[in-house]
């Protein structure tokens, strides 16, 4: 069992004889967005019940596991000083880690302390995208915001090993230049980073010039990051407040620096290892636009990313990484639906305890289909949850593309910022016709593509403001329902493609289980919750007519 705990986004994630079988969340249990937030003095906060959920799922006990692993070394970390609470904390982070045994004991009944390992955060990233992901040997890159003391790892993974090349040590770091402003521009840092990414699209990198000089590659394969007064650039925003062109010229001229950061990193790496591949995790992984720019521009020709590339990866990564040290063949993710799931008479039971008028279509993908067809928005709540932060057709909001108003509309009914994009899911052997210029198949949204010009007059809902989509691409093999929801939604209206965002409102996580979903259809205007088999309608709620 992995655990991720030390610095934001707890989770846990259980692999049995190399398979990975179960992998969530903290937040999915607690309601609390991200689990916690990144402070000292909340490291000694464990995912309990995913761990425990994780366990309930492979029909193990603690005492049955042969390792938990901690995705963090407190023995790389800076040696506390003599008052642990001087300073950052910093201290205080290592002496919780430290005391992880004696924590996990607590948290799981049984459990043999000894048992409990350390893995370096930065190490248990990299596994995370390597040993997960389908290639038996790639080159390997961590951008995040910090581990013990780095913030970038760089290295090789020939299936036996992992080969460190080159680490960046602290203070230098990408990640948390780009947290920094993040919270300059009024969002929540460790948390609200793709806002920035959403935003760049606005503006035009027009402080470029000086950020070259403030943010740098290095000829040793890592980079320099001196401190930025961003307030020479554009005024600091509240939170909430009104951004205006500066603030998006600023957000796309870090966003453009980074990206040529990181294809500067990925040419020094590809030069020492030679690989034909990369695998990529850590929170800045998360960058979509930065990845299709790696993968348009960079020295690699393929490029695959952890979908849970943020710090909760570092659980999943964590028990791979000490599986193979235990001599397992740990096999690829067999996909991201590793959270929890409902049978059909369980979802039933809770519909009859709720006391809510429901059907039971035929078919529940054609019923949506139908629904959206008509401009309806469903709530999409499919077998088991995602892991990671996408929806990717287990949890998903969805919506009629060709209706420009949708974006608004679904911004609304989540309480997000308007120049926030929403995302199209389409049929793997349509994706070609319709979207360019990035990576197919691309089943995790983790990857920008450019919409083709007659395509974009076509399904303007899900075009951002400069002309892409972050897609995710659907394979009938492995998503048979959803396929079929797009299917039957094309032959109504002739779009191969859907809306998908996920299945929360702003500042919740995304819905989990089935109580999750009735309590979001309750508070939120959607016209239908698709709730595995079972069909809810708004109308019905209200008396009123059927919106198909």
């Amino acid at each position: 069992m992995g655990i991720n705990a030390v610095f934001h986004d707890p989770a846990a994630a259980l692999v049995v004889d190399g398979e990975t079988v179960a992998a969530a969340e903290e937040e999915r249990f607690s309601r609390r967005k991200h689990g916690k937030r990144p402070v000292p003095f909340a490291a000694w906060e464990l995912p309990e019940r995913a761990a425990a959920w994780c366990l309930e799922a492979a029909g193990l006990s603690p005492k049955e596991l042969d390792a938990v692993v901690y995705a963090y070394d407190p023995g790389l970390a800076p040696a506390p000083g003599p008052d642990i609470t001087a300073g950052e904390w910093e201290g205080l982070r290592t002496l919780y880690a430290r005391r992880a045994p004696l924590f996990l004991r607590s948290a799981l009944p049984g459990l043999d302390p000894g048992r409990v390992r350390f893995v370096a955060h930065h190490v248990a990233h990299a596994a995370s995208a390597t040993l997960a992901s389908p290639y038996d040997s790639c080159a390997v890159m961590v951008l995040d915001g910090r581990g013990e003391r780095a913030s970038y790892l760089a290295g090789r993974d020939a299936g036996d090993h992992l080969e460190v090349l080159t680490l960046q040590p602290l203070p230098h770091s990408l990640g948390l230049m780009y947290e920094s402003l993040t919270e300059h521009l009024g969002f929540l840092r460790s948390s609200d980073e793709y806002k920035v990414m959403a935003l760049a699209s606005y503006g035009s990198p027009v402080f470029l010039e000086e950020l070259r000089r403030e943010i740098r590659a290095t000829p040793e394969g890592g980079f320099e990051t001196a401190p930025v007064d961003w307030g020479r650039y554009a005024p600091p925003l509240r939170s909430g407040g009104e951004w205006a062109r500066e603030h998006a010229d600023l957000a796309a001229s870090v966003q453009r620096r980074l990206e040529e950061v990181i294809l500067d990193l990925a040419c020094w790496l590809h030069e020492r290892t030679g690989e034909r591949r990369l695998a990529l995790a850590g929170g800045v992984a998360l960058n979509c636009v930065a990845n299709s720019r790696l993968w348009r521009k960079g020295p690699f020709d393929e490029v695959w990313v952890q979908p849970a590339a943020g710090d909760a990866g570092t659980a999943l990564g964590a028990a791979m990484h000490v599986g193979r040290e235990l001599g397992e063949r740990v096999r690829p993710m067999p996909g991201v639906d590793l959270g929890r799931g409902w049978t059909d008479e369980e979802l039933e039971e809770t519909l009859r305890r709720a006391r809510l008028p429901y059907e039971r279509p035929q078919d529940i993908a054609e019923a949506a289909a139908a629904v959206l067809a008509a401009d309806g928005i469903v709530a999409w709540f499919q077998g088991r949850s995602e892991w990671g932060p996408r929806a990717l057709g287990h949890r998903s909001l969805l919506a009629h593309p060709g209706r420009r108003a949708n974006l608004e509309r679904l911004n609304d009914i989540k309480g997000r910022e308007q120049f926030r994009p929403v995302a199209p899911m389409v049929l793997l052997e349509r994706a070609g016709e319709i979207f360019d210029d990035g990576p197919l198949p691309s089943p995790y949204m983790l990857f920008t593509h450019r919409v083709r010009k007659d395509w974009a007059r076509r399904i303007p809902a899900v075009v951002h403001v400069d002309g892409t989509a972050r897609i995710q691409t659907v394979d009938p093999d492995r998503e048979p329902l959803v396929a079929r929801l797009l299917k039957s939604f094309e032959r109504r209206t002739g779009l191969p493609v859907v809306v998908n965002t996920s299945l929360n409102t702003a500042g919740r996580p995304m819905v989990d289980s089935p109580r999750d979903a009735l309590e979001c259809f309750g508070s939120a205007p959607v016209d239908a919750l698709a709730l595995g088999p079972f069909l809810l309608r708004r109308a019905a709620l209200a008396g009123g007519r059927n919106p198909a």
